[in-house]
């Protein structure tokens, strides 16, 4: 087997930070919350280096190509789950669902084009779902993040803390519902993306 190539290394790493990064968010405290942020921040930041070096260099490998949208998914639809597991974000499963049904059905196509010796380049509808996804990660983690320190100055709610200071409502809103409607917004644009994808590629479930 050939030396793995540092744009693999930091794919390999990114996989590696997954489970890190699930219990970080799994113990549920301020300081891991913040921990399980950086993490996650460190993760996505490996996804833009591991392209720019193996395109700069020519180092791009079959196994880099295979690992590379694997580790995405692993990261993101990992941080879906652990999002519906905590309760107070009030994020239902059936989105996540929707989410990880795309993910296999896109999958599924490629695999059928590969068997075809047909090349499904990235397109651009699915450059922007993921983008979304990471985008709804980011803000979600910094609501938990302001939530679990609300609950460390004993605020029962963010609107106590709101009441108190004077700011909106609109605030209090945001921590306490915008986890829900980021989450279905991506919902929509993960499940428009794909469908997009299964209508521009659909001849290849023609028969030859």
């Amino acid at each position: 087997m050939s030396k793995i190539n540092l744009a693999n290394k930091l794919t390999l790493l990114r996989v590696l930070l997954v489970p890190v990064f699930i219990v970080l968010l799994e113990i549920d405290s301020l300081w891991t919350s913040v921990a399980a942020f950086i993490v996650f921040a460190a993760a996505s930041i490996t996804d833009f280096f591991d392209g720019q070096i193996a395109r700069k260099y020519n180092t791009i490998t079959t196994f880099g190509i295979f690992l590379d949208p694997l580790a995405d998914k692993l990261l993101i639809t990992s941080a879906f789950v652990c999002f519906v597991g905590m309760y107070t974000l009030s994020i239902p499963a059936w989105m996540v669902i929707c989410i990880i049904a795309r993910e296999f059905v896109i999958t599924g196509l490629r695999f059928i084009a590969s068997s075809k010796n047909i090349s499904i380049p990235a397109s651009i509808h699915g450059k922007f779902k993921t983008t979304s996804q990471i985008v709804a990660i980011v803000v979600i983690l910094l609501i938990i993040i302001i939530k679990a320190i609300l609950a460390n100055f004993y605020f029962t709610t963010p609107y106590d803390l709101f009441e108190l200071t004077g700011f909106s409502y609109f605030a209090g809103w945001c921590l306490l519902k915008l986890p829900y409607w980021l989450m279905l917004a991506v919902t929509v644009l993960t499940l428009y993306s794909g469908v997009v994808y299964m209508l521009e590629h659909k001849k290849i479930f023609q028969e030859e």
